[in-house]
């Protein structure tokens, strides 16, 4: 069902000069400016009477009037699936989200997703955008993300991600050797034939930022620690195969299983095993939308993952004997 939404405010002085939607987001912060640019448009907002538009100039001082209804965001039917919650309060959830788990529901996906297993746990997320979920994982990608519970959390967060000051580290096994950590800037595009992939392109797509650093080396792979400036479809496992150094185990983007000089058959079942993406989301660092705290999640990988490290290692020690 729909919900009334009935607001009045008066501009504030300060905000003299800035556009009318940028002005209305500081003086309702509970809704989102992409929001409040959907009521203004459809006339749901006035300000001294009329019906003004997004980008009109503020002088301070104006009489805002805003009568709207909230649709509910989705029509996702809750369901009783288990969640790794590691942390929750009024304002917020984080989920460690194990692999194999879509986010959303969709095409071949219907239910059984992360999205209906939410509002199961916490029914008014309904009423929020995408039940809360403000970026996502990949199915087969393991680790933390957050979810707005109010209104005023989901702008919020929305903007910390706008402004590039959430925090996302991933760990990333790779095919291959690296002598130092860098960073990757190429812009990221559907693919012109198979619509299901991104690839890097020269123009056109969207900017893209990769950082890295080496965390654990192997004869010939490498663990790295990613962190996303941006966060474009399948980033980080488009990225590293542009570099030419594929995540181990991705069925989209790594090809064949990259296997060390003199691989016994434990090495081939774990690299060949692997069926999916070697990435996890290992830390996520945000600001809480209400007492302004920076706060600080790790994830620990999980078994599938680091089993393959512990045969590398293994096969590593083992070879240097």
């Amino acid at each position: 069902m729909a919900e009334r939404i009935e607001r009045q405010g008066e501009l504030p002085a300060e905000s003299a000069g800035q556009r009318l939607d940028q002005a209305l987001a500081g003086l309702f912060p509970e809704f989102s400016r992409s929001r409040l640019q959907q009521w203004l448009k459809a006339g749901r907002i006035t300000v001294d009477g009329r019906s003004p538009k997004p980008r009109d100039a503020v002088r301070g001082g104006e009489q805002v009037r805003l009568d709207a209804e909230l649709e509910s965001a989705v029509q996702v039917e809750p369901e009783a699936i288990a969640l790794n919650l590691v942390y929750e309060d009024e304002q917020l959830l984080v989920v460690d989200k194990p692999a194999g788990l879509v986010v959303h529901p969709g095409a071949g996906n219907p239910d059984g997703t992360l999205q209906n297993a939410l509002l199961h746990h916490a029914p008014v997320l309904e009423a929020i955008p995408r039940c809360g979920i403000v970026h996502r994982i990949d199915k087969e990608t393991s680790g933390l993300l957050v979810v707005a519970r109010t209104l005023q959390a989901h702008a919020a967060l929305v903007q910390q991600l706008q402004d590039k000051t959430v925090g996302r580290e991933y760990d990333a096994l790779v095919n291959g050797t690296f002598t130092a950590g860098g960073t990757i800037k190429a812009r990221i595009d559907r693919h012109p034939k198979d619509r299901k992939r991104m690839t890097v392109v020269e123009q056109g797509g969207r900017p893209a930022v990769t950082h890295y650093r080496i965390a654990e080396r192997f004869s010939a792979h490498t663990l790295l620690r990613v962190h996303l400036e941006t966060g474009r479809t399948h980033q980080i496992r488009v990225h590293m195969a542009w570099i030419r150094h594929p995540l181990v185990g991705d069925p989209v983007y790594g090809g064949r299983p990259h296997l060390p000089k003199g691989a016994d058959d434990t090495v081939r079942a774990a690299l060949g095993g692997l069926r999916r993406q070697a990435l996890h989301a290992a830390r996520l660092t945000l600001v809480h939308p209400a007492t302004g705290e920076t706060m600080t999640w790790d994830s620990s990988r999980p078994d599938d993952l680091e089993q393959v490290l512990c045969v590398l290692r293994t096969h590593d020690q083992l070879g240097m004997v």
